[in-house]
Parts: C-alpha cells; structure tokens; sequence
C-alpha cells in the first residue's frame, strides 16, 4: 500500500488558510499555491538518492554529493495542476514537464480526457503528478493509468487537499502509489466538491469564477 503523507509544516498550513479563504484573490491564490508547491517539494524529495562526485572548492579537494538515479518529470494534471509546476521547478529546473488535460464531467462526475503530452523518456523517469485538490480521485487515477501505461514505475501523487473519498480511491486503484497533501479534508458534497476545501481551485488561479 502507498503511503499518505500529509506536511503539516506551519508554513504550509499558513499559506493554505489563505487560499481557503474566499476573500484571496486571483493573483494572490496563484502565488501561494507555488509557494506551497515549492514547500510540499523539500519533503517529497527527500529520498531521492544522492552520489559522490569528487570537486575542488577554492580552498581544497573533497568528496561532494549530487543526485543519482531517474531523472524527474513533473506532469500537472490541466488545468489547475499548472499552478504548481513552477514551484517544484524552482526546486528542480531540470526536470522535464509533461500535461495531461483532464475535465469531469459535471453530470457522471467521471474524468475525461482532452490532452495528452509526455516526454518522450518520461518511462524512465521518477514522475511527480501534481493537482491542486485529490476530490473523487477519478483524475488522478486516470492520469496515473495513463503514466503507467506508458511504462512509469516510479510515481508520486502531490496535492493540496485531499478528501477521504479519493484518497481511498487513489490506494484502491494504485496501491504502489505514495501520495502527498498538506490536508486531509471531511468529505465531498453532493456535487462533489470537497469540503470545506477551497472551491475551484483552476476558477480560482486563471480568474474565471
């Protein structure tokens, strides 16, 4: 079973209480979610393996460490997950960045797929997929078939709030899958909404409430 993770660090649930609050605007909600994202960033990537490299400093010759192992894509499920590539590519500018377009569909609730764009290596790479809010879990679940199918073993799930609902969907159906929040939520509403949650989060990051 994947394990959940949930970085309760004061920073993050700072900032998280502004973006839940209905009074923060465009601009200031997009701008904390890469802050966050950044934050969330330091903790997912803490066991990625390191290397020595032998260096010389200006004062004399060491053992150092780098990063070894995969290489790291980040894939933002659209349009919402936008908002938190440039965070983790603060942290990390090297990865490559794939998309995968996503919208539910407001009757069935079911994800449906409208894009799709991956590195063309992305199999051999260890895949962050980030989404601001983990609500039924159909696309996040969607979106990790796809990855696996085409050949991803090593992937991460990271996102802002999660309800109970997709969660248990995500271990359900990936059980090989960590997942990462700052916050777990009650529950969803009848239009499948988490609550409380923070509304729309893709409404909410490009102004168009």
């Amino acid at each position: 079973m994947g394990e959940l993770h949930v970085i309760d660090h004061p920073l993050i649930q700072h900032k998280l209480s502004l973006m839940r609050n209905a009074k923060t605007g465009s601009k200031d909600f997009r701008e904390l979610l890469r802050e966050i994202a950044m934050l969330m960033g330091y903790e997912l990537t803490r066991d990625l393996p390191l290397q020595d490299v032998e260096i010389d400093t200006p004062i004399c010759h060491m053992t150092a460490k780098r990063l070894a192992g995969k290489k790291l894509a980040i894939v933002p499920i659209l349009r919402a997950g936008l908002g938190m590539v440039e965070g983790l590519l603060s942290l990390i500018p090297a990865a490559k960045v794939g998309h995968i377009g996503l919208y539910r569909d407001p009757e069935t609730h079911l994800p449906v797929e409208y894009y799709c764009k991956l590195p063309p290596d992305i199999g051999n790479r260890t895949v962050i997929v980030v989404d601001p809010m983990l609500a039924t879990g159909g696309s996040a679940s969607d979106a990790l078939d796809k990855l696996k199918a085409r050949g991803v073993t090593d992937v991460r799930l990271m996102c802002l709030v999660g309800a109970p609902e997709g969660i248990r969907k995500i271990q359900e159906a990936h059980p090989d899958v960590n997942i990462f929040l700052a916050a777990v939520d009650e529950r969803l509403n009848e239009k499948a909404y988490i609550v409380p949650g923070l509304g729309d989060a893709g409404d909410r990051i490009f102004g168009t409430i």
